[in-house]
C-alpha cells in the first residue's frame, strides 16, 4: 500500500545565489556533514546540493500525512550507495513520521528517484507498505 507521494524540483541557480552569500552557514543548515564532504568530490557542487534540497523536500511532502511536526533537514540524509544510486537515511522526526504512517503489523519502504537537466533538479518519492508475514496457506 502506498502511504505517501512525494515530488520537489529545483533550481540550482538559486542554490548557487545562497551559498555565495551564505556559504558555510547555508551548507550547515541545510546539509549533514557526510552531505558536505561528498559535495566536495563533486565536478558541479551546485548541482549536487540541489539534488539532495529536492529530494529532502520530496521527502517531507511524503511524509506530511504523518501527525509529527518539526522534520529538520538533517532528519533525511542523501548518500549514494556503491552503485551510485541516492541512498535515504532518515532520523529523528523524519524517522517518528515513518513510523506513525506505518501500520501495525507493515514494514515500510521509502523508495528515492533523483534526476537532474541542469540547472533543474528533481526528486520523487514513495512511501509504501507491506505486510510483515506474508499469507498463510
Amino acid at each position: 500500500m502506498i502511504l505517501g507521494v512525494g515530488i520537489d524540483i529545483c533550481d540550482a541557480r538559486r542554490v548557487a545565489a545562497a551559498l555565495k552569500k551564505f556559504d558555510h552557514r547555508f551548507r550547515v543548515r541545510i546539509f549533514t556533514a557526510a552531505e558536505i564532504a561528498m559535495a566536495r568530490n563533486r565536478s558541479n557542487e551546485n548541482l549536487f546540493y540541489a539534488k539532495r534540497f529536492a529530494a529532502k523536500e520530496a521527502v517531507y511532502k511524503a511524509l506530511s500525512a504523518a501527525p509529527v511536526r518539526g522534520l529538520k533537514w538533517h532528519d533525511a540524509e542523501i548518500l549514494n550507495n556503491t552503485g551510485g544510486a541516492p541512498l535515504l537515511t532518515l532520523r529523528g522526526a523524519c524517522k517518528r513520521a515513518l513510523e506513525a504512517l506505518t501500520p501495525d503489523g507493515y514494514k515500510a519502504s521509502v523508495n528515492l528517484s533523483i534526476s537532474d537537466e541542469s540547472p533543474y533538479a528533481v526528486a520523487f518519492v514513495i512511501i509504501s507498505a507491506g505486510p510483515l508475514v506474508g499469507p498463510q496457506e
